[in-house]
Protein backbone atom coordinates (compact mmCIF):
# COMPACT_ATOMS: atom_id res chain seq x y z
CA UNK A 1 0.00 0.00 0.00
CA UNK A 2 2.97 2.70 1.17
CA UNK A 3 4.59 1.92 -2.38
CA UNK A 4 1.55 2.78 -3.76
CA UNK A 5 0.78 5.79 -2.17
CA UNK A 6 4.58 7.07 -2.91
CA UNK A 7 4.30 5.75 -6.57
CA UNK A 8 1.20 7.55 -7.37
CA UNK A 9 2.40 11.05 -5.86
CA UNK A 10 5.83 10.75 -7.40
CA UNK A 11 5.22 9.14 -11.14
CA UNK A 12 1.28 8.21 -11.45
CA UNK A 13 1.84 6.96 -14.85
CA UNK A 14 4.05 4.43 -13.81
CA UNK A 15 1.98 3.50 -10.89
CA UNK A 16 -1.16 3.30 -12.43
CA UNK A 17 0.41 0.61 -14.38
CA UNK A 18 2.09 -1.52 -11.33
CA UNK A 19 -1.34 -1.26 -9.99
CA UNK A 20 -2.97 -2.35 -13.45
CA UNK A 21 -0.60 -5.46 -13.07
CA UNK A 22 -1.67 -6.68 -9.60
CA UNK A 23 -5.21 -7.45 -10.86
CA UNK A 24 -6.59 -6.78 -7.41
CA UNK A 25 -10.43 -7.29 -6.36
CA UNK A 26 -13.12 -4.40 -4.58
CA UNK A 27 -12.16 -6.49 -1.03
CA UNK A 28 -8.25 -5.81 -1.43
CA UNK A 29 -8.50 -2.79 -2.39
CA UNK A 30 -10.69 -1.71 0.82
CA UNK A 31 -8.71 -3.89 3.19
CA UNK A 32 -5.49 -2.60 1.90
CA UNK A 33 -5.75 1.00 0.77
CA UNK A 34 -9.28 2.62 1.62
CA UNK A 35 -9.90 1.20 5.10
CA UNK A 36 -6.67 2.31 5.96
CA UNK A 37 -6.20 5.64 4.24
CA UNK A 38 -9.78 6.80 5.14
CA UNK A 39 -8.55 6.87 9.01
CA UNK A 40 -6.25 9.95 8.63
CA UNK A 41 -8.95 11.98 8.23
CA UNK A 42 -11.07 10.61 10.37
CA UNK A 43 -8.34 10.33 13.31
CA UNK A 44 -6.78 13.98 12.37
CA UNK A 45 -10.70 15.36 12.86
CA UNK A 46 -11.56 13.82 16.10
CA UNK A 47 -7.92 14.62 17.45
CA UNK A 48 -8.12 18.45 16.12
CA UNK A 49 -11.63 18.78 17.41
CA UNK A 50 -11.55 17.72 20.77
CA UNK A 51 -7.48 19.03 21.53
CA UNK A 52 -7.82 22.17 19.68
CA UNK A 53 -11.34 23.10 18.27
CA UNK A 54 -12.41 24.59 14.93
CA UNK A 55 -11.57 27.76 14.52
CA UNK A 56 -14.25 30.05 13.19
CA UNK A 57 -14.09 33.43 13.97
CA UNK A 58 -11.39 33.83 15.68
CA UNK A 59 -13.00 31.38 18.22
CA UNK A 60 -12.24 27.99 18.88
CA UNK A 61 -14.79 25.63 19.53
CA UNK A 62 -14.04 21.91 20.99
CA UNK A 63 -16.22 18.96 20.20
CA UNK A 64 -17.07 16.68 23.43
CA UNK A 65 -15.35 13.48 22.45
CA UNK A 66 -17.64 10.95 22.34
CA UNK A 67 -19.72 13.39 19.66
CA UNK A 68 -16.45 13.68 18.11
CA UNK A 69 -16.04 9.26 18.21
CA UNK A 70 -19.73 9.76 16.69
CA UNK A 71 -19.38 11.93 14.10
CA UNK A 72 -16.16 9.97 13.05
CA UNK A 73 -18.20 6.81 12.62
CA UNK A 74 -20.06 8.78 10.83
CA UNK A 75 -17.88 10.28 8.36
CA UNK A 76 -15.53 7.02 7.94
CA UNK A 77 -18.50 5.02 6.61
CA UNK A 78 -19.78 8.01 4.50
CA UNK A 79 -15.94 7.94 3.11
CA UNK A 80 -16.18 4.22 2.14
CA UNK A 81 -19.89 4.18 0.81
CA UNK A 82 -18.47 7.66 -1.17
CA UNK A 83 -15.58 5.81 -3.19
CA UNK A 84 -18.07 3.22 -4.29
CA UNK A 85 -20.44 5.71 -5.62
CA UNK A 86 -17.51 7.72 -7.54
CA UNK A 87 -16.90 3.84 -9.17
CA UNK A 88 -20.20 3.65 -10.05
CA UNK A 89 -20.27 7.10 -11.62
CA UNK A 90 -17.12 6.25 -13.58
CA UNK A 91 -18.51 3.09 -14.59
CA UNK A 92 -21.91 5.16 -15.89
CA UNK A 93 -20.11 8.19 -17.70
CA UNK A 94 -18.00 5.29 -19.79
CA UNK A 95 -21.02 3.66 -20.88
CA UNK A 96 -20.98 4.86 -24.43
CA UNK A 97 -17.43 4.07 -24.97
CA UNK A 98 -16.21 0.70 -26.94
CA UNK A 99 -13.55 0.20 -23.87
CA UNK A 100 -16.09 0.46 -21.08
CA UNK A 101 -14.13 -0.98 -17.96
CA UNK A 102 -15.76 -2.85 -15.65
CA UNK A 103 -17.88 -2.04 -12.62
CA UNK A 104 -15.28 -3.07 -10.38
CA UNK A 105 -11.96 -1.57 -12.59
CA UNK A 106 -13.80 1.93 -11.71
CA UNK A 107 -14.48 1.70 -7.91
CA UNK A 108 -11.09 0.25 -7.99
CA UNK A 109 -9.57 3.06 -9.90
CA UNK A 110 -11.94 5.68 -7.44
CA UNK A 111 -10.10 4.61 -4.58
CA UNK A 112 -6.83 5.21 -5.49
CA UNK A 113 -7.56 8.40 -7.41
CA UNK A 114 -8.75 9.74 -3.52
CA UNK A 115 -5.50 9.04 -1.75
CA UNK A 116 -4.37 12.62 -2.37
CA UNK A 117 -8.11 13.31 -0.14
CA UNK A 118 -7.50 10.93 2.21
CA UNK A 119 -3.73 12.82 3.07
CA UNK A 120 -5.35 16.04 2.64
CA UNK A 121 -6.99 14.99 5.80
CA UNK A 122 -3.94 15.18 7.67
CA UNK A 123 -4.99 19.31 7.90
CA UNK A 124 -8.01 18.31 10.30
CA UNK A 125 -5.23 18.47 13.11
CA UNK A 126 -5.72 22.11 12.75
CA UNK A 127 -9.29 22.85 11.89
CA UNK A 128 -9.09 26.19 10.66
CA UNK A 129 -11.31 27.03 7.49
CA UNK A 130 -8.68 28.81 5.79
CA UNK A 131 -5.97 25.71 5.97
CA UNK A 132 -8.60 22.95 5.13
CA UNK A 133 -9.44 25.27 1.92
CA UNK A 134 -6.44 25.60 1.00
CA UNK A 135 -5.38 21.85 1.34
CA UNK A 136 -8.34 20.68 -0.10
CA UNK A 137 -7.70 22.81 -3.42
CA UNK A 138 -4.24 21.15 -3.76
CA UNK A 139 -5.79 17.70 -3.17
CA UNK A 140 -8.35 17.85 -5.21
CA UNK A 141 -6.14 19.33 -8.23
CA UNK A 142 -3.87 16.40 -7.54
CA UNK A 143 -6.84 13.85 -7.48
CA UNK A 144 -7.63 15.41 -10.72
CA UNK A 145 -4.43 14.80 -12.08
CA UNK A 146 -4.90 11.01 -10.96
CA UNK A 147 -7.98 10.90 -12.51
CA UNK A 148 -6.17 12.10 -15.80
CA UNK A 149 -3.24 9.92 -16.35
CA UNK A 150 -5.20 6.88 -15.03
CA UNK A 151 -7.67 7.00 -17.37
CA UNK A 152 -5.58 5.43 -20.44
CA UNK A 153 -3.30 3.73 -18.18
CA UNK A 154 -5.67 1.69 -15.89
CA UNK A 155 -8.86 1.91 -17.24
CA UNK A 156 -7.86 1.73 -20.80
CA UNK A 157 -10.19 4.75 -22.31
CA UNK A 158 -8.16 6.83 -24.72
CA UNK A 159 -6.83 10.28 -23.65
CA UNK A 160 -9.52 12.33 -25.32
CA UNK A 161 -12.37 10.16 -24.26
CA UNK A 162 -10.77 10.59 -20.89
CA UNK A 163 -10.55 13.85 -21.15
CA UNK A 164 -14.41 14.05 -21.26
CA UNK A 165 -15.25 11.71 -18.44
CA UNK A 166 -12.36 12.83 -16.21
CA UNK A 167 -14.01 16.60 -16.75
CA UNK A 168 -17.59 15.00 -16.25
CA UNK A 169 -16.42 12.93 -13.04
CA UNK A 170 -14.10 15.64 -11.85
CA UNK A 171 -17.39 17.90 -11.47
CA UNK A 172 -19.77 15.07 -9.89
CA UNK A 173 -16.58 14.87 -7.48
CA UNK A 174 -16.93 18.45 -6.46
CA UNK A 175 -20.29 18.14 -6.08
CA UNK A 176 -20.10 15.00 -3.85
CA UNK A 177 -17.25 16.93 -1.95
CA UNK A 178 -19.68 19.83 -1.18
CA UNK A 179 -22.67 17.81 -0.19
CA UNK A 180 -20.03 15.80 2.37
CA UNK A 181 -18.45 19.69 3.37
CA UNK A 182 -22.41 20.96 4.40
CA UNK A 183 -23.15 17.54 6.16
CA UNK A 184 -20.20 18.57 7.73
CA UNK A 185 -20.62 21.25 8.66
CA UNK A 186 -24.42 20.80 10.08
CA UNK A 187 -23.09 17.60 12.09
CA UNK A 188 -20.08 19.37 13.42
CA UNK A 189 -22.22 22.15 14.69
CA UNK A 190 -24.90 19.37 16.61
CA UNK A 191 -21.19 18.80 17.89
CA UNK A 192 -20.82 22.47 19.05
CA UNK A 193 -24.07 22.55 20.29
CA UNK A 194 -23.68 19.25 22.32
CA UNK A 195 -20.63 20.43 23.67
CA UNK A 196 -21.99 23.61 25.14
CA UNK A 197 -25.28 21.91 26.77
CA UNK A 198 -22.20 19.89 28.58
CA UNK A 199 -20.69 22.94 29.18
CA UNK A 200 -23.27 24.13 30.60
CA UNK A 201 -24.35 21.48 32.89
CA UNK A 202 -20.90 21.13 34.72
CA UNK A 203 -20.32 25.40 35.45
Amino acid sequence: MINHIWGLLSNPGREWRNIDREKESITNLYARHVLLMALIPVVSAFIGTTQIGWHLGGEAYKVAVPTAAALGIVFYILMLIGVAIMGNVIHWMSDSFASRPSRSRCIIFAGYVATPLFIAGIALLYPKAWLLLIVGIIALAYSARLLYVGMPAFLRIPVNEGLTISGGTLAIGVLVLELLLALTVALWGLGFNDYAVSWSLFR
